[in-house]
């Protein structure tokens, strides 16, 4: 990336005001102060960030790796790209072709020996390509365009490529950057929540337009076990105004394979607004609660684990039909809770406005909850 034009020496007097300098390195483009602090490292960061930042500089704070010294870490504030952002792309087109594979082989029932006989049968799926890659994608934009408008140093999308049952296990964004404010937090957190479920409802509403896909011979005969995808209410609400099917009563005859795109883009919301640590929940209640919201992220593991329980020992249900995955997202938002929220420099509360806002899109993921995503059924 390009550094700031305006960056300036780092303030030094600034610093020493909370931080007993002993040494001063360069590392590149960063200037690292070894020392030890002299105040907690969230008040040093508070009382030095709007020195540095007018300077041209993001500051961290670290631990020396003899472990002997804290180390305030001074960045050039970044705008731009620098040059090609080659891992983005790469893993872009590299999930392109996943899920062009898993669509045509699972959702487009295209047989492997035609895909191998000529590759461009692949092609055949790129609507459900576009329609997973376009909610997933617009959801992480609404973060980099909200990051870069309140000058925050974030990257572009990272796109990860996987197997069965969708191509790719979504897409991520890296914020190296402080956050100022509760405002700012709250920006970023929610813009992409907000432009994924505008992308999910357009790409819904799309798919349920378009015509069935046949369900070929081949995959009907015989009996054996499927994994269904139930439907969030979101999603029977968009096909309720539309007056369209989401299912067919004849099994040879299967529901346009975009509506997976909004399945997809339903189900990644919900686990996005869990209120635990760096994910976008944790963002919008930290900014919306102050420091309460650890309090809250300390009840969701339980909630998710009671959830798994309950419909293992309660309804009945087995660990591949939901009650995993349900407990795999109590042990991973249990260690992202303990990892901790983004604390912002400015710790004044939110307007009301954006509360509103807040509670608004929390709304609107619970439409997309599904108590029972996945199960297993019998064909």
């Amino acid at each position: 990336m390009e550094s700031t034009d305006s960056a300036s020496d780092p303030p030094v007097e600034t610093l020493r005001s909370v931080f007993h300098l002993r040494e001063t390195r360069r590392d590149g483009d960063r200037v690292l102060f070894y020392g030890e602090s002299l105040v907690p490292e969230q008040m040093l960061v508070q009382e030095v960030w709007t020195a540095f930042r007018e300077a041209g500089y993001e500051v961290q704070v670290s631990t020396a790796e003899t472990g002997r010294a804290d180390v305030v870490v001074a960045r050039p504030i970044t705008s731009g790209l620098d040059g090609i952002p080659w891992k983005n792309i790469g893993l872009f087109l590299a999930t392109i072709v996943s899920t062009l594979l898993v669509g045509a082989l699972t959702w487009y029932y295209i047989p492997l020996s035609e895909i191998r006989a000529n590759p461009l049968a692949l092609l055949r799926a790129w609507p459900f390509t576009a329609a997973v890659l376009g909610v997933l994608a617009t959801h992480e934009l609404g973060h980099y365009a909200l990051g870069r408008y309140h000058g925050v140093d974030v990257s572009l999308p990272y796109v990860i490529p996987f197997i069965f049952p969708f191509g790719t296990l979504g897409a991520i964004i890296r914020m190296r950057g402080q956050m100022p404010d509760r405002k700012t937090l709250f920006d970023i957190g929610v813009a992409g929540p907000i432009a994924g479920l505008a992308a999910t409802i357009v790409v819904t509403a799309i798919g349920l337009s378009l015509p069935p896909v046949e369900v070929p011979a081949r995959a009907l005969e015989g009996t054996g076990q499927a994994l269904v995808f139930n439907n969030p209410p979101l999603l029977n609400l968009i096909a309720a105004i539309l007056g369209e099917p989401t299912e067919y009563a004849d099994p040879a005859v299967a529901v346009n394979p975009v509506i997976i795109g909004g399945w997809v883009g339903m189900f990644f919301t919900v686990l996005n607004l869990l209120p635990v640590g760096q994910l976008d929940g944790g963002h919008i209640v930290r900014a919306m609660l102050g420091e309460s919201q650890e309090r809250v992220a300390a009840l969701v593991p339980a909630a998710l684990f009671g959830i798994a329980a309950y419909l293992h020992y309660v309804l009945g249900y087995a660990l591949n039909e939901s009650v995993g995955l349900w407990g795999f997202w109590g042990l991973l938002s249990a260690f992202i809770a303990f990892k901790g929220p983004a604390n912002p420099i400015d710790d004044a509360p939110l307007d009301t406005p954006r509360i509103v806002v807040g509670l608004a899109t929390f709304a609107l993921g619970a439409l997309c909850f599904m108590l029972v995503p996945v199960q297993v059924t019998t064909i």
